[in-house]
């Protein structure tokens, strides 16, 4: 049986496709259209998921949407009518949009697709749970989902056994903890749906000032991890904005403005609603595992990308063991539903396995003897080798200081790239987290770099417990590589003070992203890192995504060649094929980003 699974209409849409179980295919639809959180009808990605199938549609048997749009439109005007006449601008714009198009997703899904088979709508959550379950190592497992909001949800705790879900607990809106996160996100000139990780990267620079009030005035958590939300201080719910003059008033001023400086306010503001959701992150997984009896624990939801919350449950031993859906904000839904109607709907068995999203490399991939054809046209001057003397020349480069853009096999299913769409550099520089900031990806220069470490050498750098194949934990630098800051520089100042052995991947509080590399999930970025360690005796590579901040991650090869030549890398990689930058027609080095690429 085949199983096409589609998100999409509100941002990341995305589409899976599952055959007896197995995940065949996953991308999202931002991949193709270069719209970072496309929420559109996915049609390239459903493209892709049958081609890589090698299907058409009509050999799909179920196709499985990842919520039920009625009972979402329900919650809609409910929200509406509750508030009126607040709010009656936000839903002019929304209810046309509804009436028109949003009611009518299974009109759209079988004039799209041109498909007459059976479609089923899991329930948000449940496609959430679905993904973060099923695909897991967990025979058993306690679930937490956690969100801004699906059709009424916005949390919820279940339970997971063999083919069995069951949700036994719900967080119902306007009460959500994705909303409050993203209320801060708005605050603080970032944007919401986007710059959430930004939030969490800034939050270091930050004292927790704020919390109290967070928690005396905006929420009333309690010890289950549920809370309320006293909605006079927030707009989400009637109009265009996440916040209203009230909020303001109460944390000293208006929100600051995209593009303006960013200031020891909203520093503190992301230190404190960083303490509050760690706290809420907590109080819920330490209930569920109450309730479950299973200190296993799996996750999905956009909040379970917060890695530093992920960092704590392992670190404050909330959880023995603990596994996040790669994918786990909308675009991951896809594939959730596909696997909930194949386990609950059709009452199928899972396979065994260790891990079944495959490392996460579900996306397109690229021949070598495609490259220059691709590229024909472009100028470019490339030069092939073996996959070991690639090793040794890259290993190389990375030791001499260069910055390598490394393009390999399937695209990776989710916001993180895990060494196959991926910029590389050398973690043991003390000006590379700069470098790569501002020279490559043209972007704020206090955003932390995630270190690619070999998975066995983990606990000789980082104080992790387990593994973290997809790069969603936060853990701490081991005191033995750590290196004493002046405690009197505050603010960004900070970032230029040496932290550790790694300056480049090391956050100011010690603190990293980090990335475990195995032979069974990552076996050619694995090799890499092995010849780097090999020259240099460093088991760990910086690794960020293939992108300049406003674009998604690259898909295909002339688009790596198209970031390689406008920004500052040295070398790009595309399977087999190597570009130095010298070589290239019309090389130059790039300055004026900030005119194509403004800080938001």
């Amino acid at each position: 049986m085949t199983i096409l699974g589609i998100s999409g209409f509100y941002h990341d849409a995305a589409a899976a496709l599952v055959r007896d179980g197995e995940i065949i295919a996953a991308a999202q639809e931002e991949r193709f259209t270069r719209k970072k959180h496309d929420p559109s009808f996915p049609e390239n990605a459903i493209a892709y998921c049958l081609a890589e199938a090698g299907i058409t549609i009509a050999e799909v048997d179920r196709v499985a949407f990842y919520d039920k749009p009625f009972l979402k439109f329900e919650r809609l005007l409910e929200a509406y009518l509750a508030h009126a006449p607040s709010g009656l601008r936000s839903a002019l714009e929304a209810l046309p949009v509804w009436i028109k198009e949003k009611l009518w997703t299974e009109d759209i899904l079988r004039t799209r697709l041109g498909y007459e088979g059976p479609i089923l709508y899991p329930e948000h959550h449940e496609s959430h749970a679905a993904s973060a379950f099923y695909p897991s190592p967990f025979e058993e497992a306690t679930i937490v989902t956690l969100d801004g909001v699906g059709e009424w949800a916005t949390g919820t705790i279940g339970h997971g056994k063999g083919r069995h879900i069951e949700i036994t607990h719900e967080q119902h809106y306007p009460h959500s903890l994705g909303l409050l996160y993203s209320a801060f996100t708005y605050y603080t000139g970032f944007r919401v749906n986007s710059g959430e990780y930004k939030l969490m990267g800034l939050a270091p620079y930050g004292e927790p000032r704020y919390a109290d009030l967070i928690r005396e005035h905006l929420i009333d958590l309690k010890e289950d991890g549920s809370f309320r939300m006293d909605q006079r201080y927030f707009r989400y719910s009637t109009g265009l904005r996440m916040t209203n003059r009230r909020f303001d008033r109460l944390f000293g001023g208006a929100p600051r403005q995209p593009e303006s400086p960013i200031t020891q306010r909203e520093m503190d503001l992301a230190a404190s609603i960083q303490v509050v959701t760690e706290d809420i992150v907590l109080k819920t997984v330490r209930f569920a595992i109450s309730q479950t009896g299973c200190r296993d624990v799996v996750m999905a939801g956009g909040v379970a990308l917060n890695c530093v919350a992920n960092g704590k449950l392992l670190s404050e031993g909330v959880a023995d063991r603990l596994w996040i859906q790669p994918a786990a904000g909308d675009a991951g839904g896809a594939l959730g539903a596909a696997m909930a109607v194949w386990h609950l709907a059709e009452g199928k068995e899972r396979l065994s396995g260790s891990d079944r999203m495959k490392g996460a490399l579900l996306g397109p991939s690229y021949a070598s003897e495609s490259i220059p054809t691709r590229l024909d046209g472009t100028g470019a001057v490339m030069t092939r080798h073996t996959s070991a003397d690639i090793d040794r020349m890259t290993a190389a480069w990375l030791d001499e200081g260069r910055i390598v853009g490394w393009f390999q096999g399937r695209m990776e299913f989710g916001p993180r790239a895990l060494g196959s769409r991926s910029i590389l550099g050398d973690p043991r520089s003390k000006d590379m987290q700069r470098r790569m900031n501002v020279d490559i990806k043209f972007r704020e220069s206090f955003r932390p770099f995630a270190p690619a470490v070999l998975e066995e050498h983990a606990p000789d750098h980082f104080q992790l417990k387990g593994t973290s194949p997809y790069m969603l934990v936060v853990a701490g630098v081991n005191e033995d590589r750590r290196k004493s800051m002046d405690p009197t520089v505050a603010g960004f100042d900070r970032l230029y003070q040496e932290r550790s052995d790694l300056p480049a991947i090391t956050h100011i509080d010690y603190t990293a992203r980090v990335q475990t590399v195995s032979a069974e999930r990552h076996p050619r970025f694995r090799s890499l890192i092995e010849a780097f360690f090999a020259r240099t005796g460093c088991p760990v590579v910086i690794n960020t995504s293939f992108n300049v901040r406003g674009e998604p991650i690259v898909n295909t090869p002339d688009e790596a060649y198209r970031c390689f030549m406008r920004t500052n890398m040295d070398v790009l990689v595309i399977e087999d094929w190597v570009f130095r930058k010298e070589d290239q027609p019309h090389a130059v080095r790039h300055d004026d980003w900030k005119e194509e690429f403004p800080l938001d």
